[in-house]
């Protein structure tokens, strides 16, 4: 089993960015992630990263955001995709 992150980019009209904040929070998927982080950044940009167990790896089919409606976005979606190769907790060394 393997742990993959993926993460979606996106950066809001100006001035829509509370708008766009709230469509990605506001998005369900086909199943629920391990994990689900939504997050802001300047320049009118919004992070979504979904944490998932897999056998398949990176190659792994698996639920994601879609893109928003156009008037929304000044650009396509970035998305990217990482496999976990190591954990480290918080005070470990």
């Amino acid at each position: 089993m393997s742990t993959v992150a993926l993460m979606w980019e996106a950066r809001s009209v100006p001035g829509r960015d509370n708008e766009l904040l709230e469509w990605a929070r506001s998005q369900v998927l086909a199943q629920d992630p391990v994990r689900r982080e939504v997050f802001r950044a300047p320049h009118d940009r919004v992070l979504v990263i979904t944490w998932w167990e897999t056998s398949e790896g990176i190659a792994a089919e698996l639920p994601e955001l879609p893109e928003p409606a156009a008037d929304l976005i000044t650009r396509a979606v970035h998305r990217w995709r990482f496999e976990s190769v190591e954990t480290v907790e918080a005070g470990g060394s």
